[in-house]
């Protein structure tokens, strides 16, 4: 028999059966069907609750999917007024049932449910977290994320965005490259004039790294190939679906290369360490969104930057997002590729640490990775002698006297060294066709957005 409760809060004191819940292990949603005939403990989000005659089931939520609670119709009326989020501890045995959410159900033993609440009644999410649809605004997304990203089509992404992220770190370690963690407060503003946020540094000027460049170079020198996971900062007011003022870049720098091609060839290992792991760690995911997952060929296609303007029939110093798609679309035509390198952008347009090309030297030995028609990657070789550096700063008018500390790097031997750059974002955002880059981000910054 069920003991009354006077109110929510003693039902909060107290499970369904007036006792506390046995602190036996927990089992995740997905472990269940290893577990029939036993009496387990489940717990999770009350992510539905239905109501029949004569049984009412509940349907709790865990990190690894949904579970089914039955529960006697009377048993359940201490829980008529429990709002759906409120997190539930359940116990009862496992039972056989195709019909049930992973074939297998939990059933309230004979003497009486166990049910504890382990969190205070939930307030009304912004959307309906069990609808199979998500039919709120961006912004309505956005500024409820703690609570809408529980719902499996807007959290998937961001387990295909973990995935990506192991698939990196797995190709590189495998290159025998060290992963480092470099200062994302800096003394100076060196990225190519973009712009940058400063800050106010015991009274010193400072500012966000708006990227990890200088530093990667300088591991080179010590480790010879290195490459880090971490947030960038770029104060530059595009206000995009593509752009964000933080993002989480992706990079690796290595030493005694040829050229920018040996760069290329690891970032080919690199995305196809990417797909691969998406497909083995986050594969619930990848079917949820129906996603499409790219293969990457063992060579991926290229164009010289003067070769794609004279296609497009332009003379322009960058691409434009238009140049971008239709190069896509040529590459799938031409190779079957959605993935496609363009190279030799002019040096005009590439920072002065970039290695010019030696028999076109208005062209630089770089490169950008266009994927499903967007700029994913872009990257190069550097320059690693002191005296081109001091050539190249002065062919731009500018002093040395800003990059001293970069500078004295190369006064002590540097190898031969490039390296690349990936935004993990758009990464993501690519893979599953999402039409906002703020999709992929799990608290994104831009212009108009300082919060959650």
């Amino acid at each position: 028999m069920i003991r009354p409760h006077s109110s929510r809060e003693e039902l909060l004191r107290t499970s369904v059966h007036g006792m506390r819940v046995s602190p036996s292990p927990r089992v995740l949603a997905t472990d269940l069907t290893a577990h029939l005939g036993e009496t387990v403990q489940v717990s999770g989000w009350l992510h539905r609750r239905r109501e029949l005659k004569n049984v009412t089931f509940l349907i709790l939520r865990d990190r690894s999917g949904l579970t089914q609670a039955v529960l006697p119709g009377p048993a359940a009326e201490q829980l008529r007024d429990i709002p759906e989020e409120t997190v539930l501890s359940f116990v009862g045995t496992v039972t056989a049932n195709t019909q049930a959410p992973g074939g297998v159900e939990v059933v309230a033993p004979a003497e009486g449910p166990r049910v504890e609440l382990l969190s205070s009644p939930a307030e009304t999410p912004p959307l309906d977290i069990y609808r199979p649809s998500v039919t709120a605004s961006l912004p309505t997304i956005l500024d409820g994320a703690p609570v809408t990203l529980r719902h499996p089509l807007l959290n998937a992404p961001f387990q295909i965005t973990a995935a990506s992220i192991a698939g990196f770190r797995t190709a590189l370690d495998a290159l025998d490259f060290t992963e480092i963690h470099t200062p994302k407060i800096v003394g100076s503003a060196t990225e190519s004039g973009a712009n940058v946020f400063a800050l106010d540094w015991f009274g010193r000027k400072a500012y966000l790294a708006q990227s990890p460049q200088f530093f990667k170079q300088a591991m080179v020198g010590v480790f010879e190939r290195v490459y880090e996971t971490g947030p960038v900062f770029r104060a530059e007011p595009s206000d995009t679906a593509r752009h964000l003022a933080q993002y989480t870049s992706l990079d690796a720098e290595l030493g005694f290369i040829a050229d920018h091609r040996d760069v290329m060839a690891v970032v080919r290992e690199v995305l196809a360490a990417m797909v691969s792991t998406v497909a083995e760690r986050a594969a619930a995911a990848v079917e949820l969104l129906g996603v499409k997952l790219p293969e990457v060929p063992e060579r991926i296609p290229e164009i010289h930057f003067a070769d794609a303007m004279e296609m497009l029939g332009e003379d322009e110093p960058d691409l434009s997002p238009a140049n971008e798609r239709d190069l896509s679309q040529w590459a799938l035509r031409e190779f079957g590729s959605e993935f496609l390198f363009v190279t030799g952008y002019p040096m005009k347009k590439r920072p002065f640490y970039t290695h010019a090309q030696p028999d076109r030297p208005q062209y630089s030995n770089s490169f950008d990775l266009i994927f499903r028609g967007l700029e994913l990657i872009t990257g190069g070789q550097r320059l690693h002698r002191y005296e081109d550096y001091v050539a190249a700063l002065a062919a731009r008018g500018e002093s040395t006297e800003a990059y001293e500390g970069y500078l004295a790097n190369f006064k002590h031997g540097m190898p031969p060294h490039g390296g690349f750059a990936l935004g993990l974002e758009r990464w993501t955002m690519r893979l599953t066709e999402a039409d906002n880059l703020r999709r992929t981000a799990l608290f994104p910054r831009d212009l108009h957005r300082l919060t959650p």
